[in-house]
């Protein structure tokens, strides 16, 4: 009998050791009151034509965004960008940023000819070089230009020749759109998801996040629900963490892959087309720049993504092609202090401005060779 109150004592105790291992954590997490990251997600707006786009946000945490949805102004300006889903996604997300196109769907002026003397440099690239989330005046093409034509006043001029979700082939096409500018210069601004993808390869993506956007914690609604009464924070923050640490370890190694043996069909289409993009400008006089952006993740330390700028400055070494990579200037600050919006991992102004700074010296160099 001894024996089994022993048994029922210890089975009583390991039942109290779990129920506390459960509850306490329950409580520190309610106590500080944790749940999940959840804001409503960001939208756009673009009308048929796309010469007009607003990029918006569900929040204004650095209070940069100037345009408020809500007010009857921006109603009266923007409304017809899209009459049937403009209310809703205004109370979603209601900070915005208007983008302006020309008829190529570049952020600039039209094409035209060059004044006698000037120099122009042509900056080529995705949304990045675009400024998804950031005003046309803080692009980095923007402050190169002001930053060339102060020191050299009448003498440069910078054009943007970005386009969001452009990647290789595309971005290869959007290149021969740019060479209507005429560019002294050529800044091709890569990013790591830019080469060209095997469908095979391309299909992997649908089962991931990525590190530019972070889906994963956006819900598409205006108000996000809270935790029910009796739903468990414990049980919510782990999933959570586990959820988190698999599509980062997956998203991270399909950017590695996209330069290795996985995708080597679309890295060598990739190289193919910037051999082209270097042998054209040649042809014309012209200069070619890579510049290579680093995603906005993990700045701080253990940058995951050093093996693709080092496969791309490779490269570039064995083709003679000049290649600036911004992660040097980048390296060891905040990341998210460069983030557009915390779900939107865009470069912001300050990464605008410091992606220009690093290219002017490299610009003016390129240009002054023969």
């Amino acid at each position: 009998m001894s024996s089994r109150k022993g048994a029922l004592a210890t089975a009583l105790l390991v039942a109290l050791g779990l129920a506390l291992a459960f509850l306490l954590p329950e409580i520190g997490l309610r106590l500080v009151g944790y749940v999940p990251a959840r804001v409503p997600s960001t939208g756009r707006m673009a009308n048929p034509r796309w010469t007009m786009l607003v990029d918006c946000y569900p929040t204004n945490p650095r209070g940069y965004f100037d345009v408020d949805l809500r007010t009857p102004e921006s109603r009266e300006k923007y409304f017809g960008l899209a009459p049937l889903r403009y209310d809703r996604l205004s109370a979603r997300a209601p900070w915005a940023v208007e983008f302006r196109y020309n008829a190529l769907r570049f952020r600039d002026r039209a094409p035209s000819p060059k004044a006698p003397g000037v120099r122009r440099v042509v900056l080529l690239g995705d949304s990045f070089t675009e400024g998804q989330g950031v005003k046309e005046q803080d692009t980095a093409a923007r402050r190169l230009g002001e930053a060339l034509e102060a020191a050299e006043p009448g003498k440069w001029e910078a054009v943007n020749c970005g386009r969001r979700g452009a990647d290789f082939p595309a971005l290869y096409d959007a290149f021969g759109d740019a060479l209507a500018f005429e560019p002294d210069v050529l800044v091709y601004a890569f990013v790591p998801n830019d080469a060209a993808r095997s469908a095979a390869f391309q299909a992997r993506q649908s089962y991931l996040d990525d590190w530019i956007m972070d889906r994963g914690a956006m819900v598409e609604a205006a108000e996000v629900p809270g935790p029910r009464l009796f739903e468990s924070r414990l049980f919510a923050f782990v999933e959570d963490r586990i959820t988190s640490y698999r599509v980062s370890r997956a998203t991270t190694q399909w950017y590695l892959d996209m330069y290795a043996e996985p995708n080597r069909q679309g890295w060598e289409e990739t190289q193919a087309h910037l051999r082209a993009m270097n042998w054209t400008l040649r042809e014309r006089g012209a200069h070619f720049l890579v510049m290579s952006w680093p995603l906005l993740v993990g700045l701080e330390g253990g940058y995951p993504f050093s093996p693709v700028h080092e496969t791309l400055h490779r490269f570039c070494v064995k083709e003679g092609i000049a290649h600036l990579d911004l992660l040097e200037s980048l390296r060891g600050r905040k990341s998210a202090g460069l983030w557009v919006h915390p779900v939107d991992r865009h470069p912001n102004e300050a990464a605008q401005a410091l992606a220009a700074e690093a290219l002017r010296p490299v610009v003016r160099d390129l240009a002054s060779r023969p």
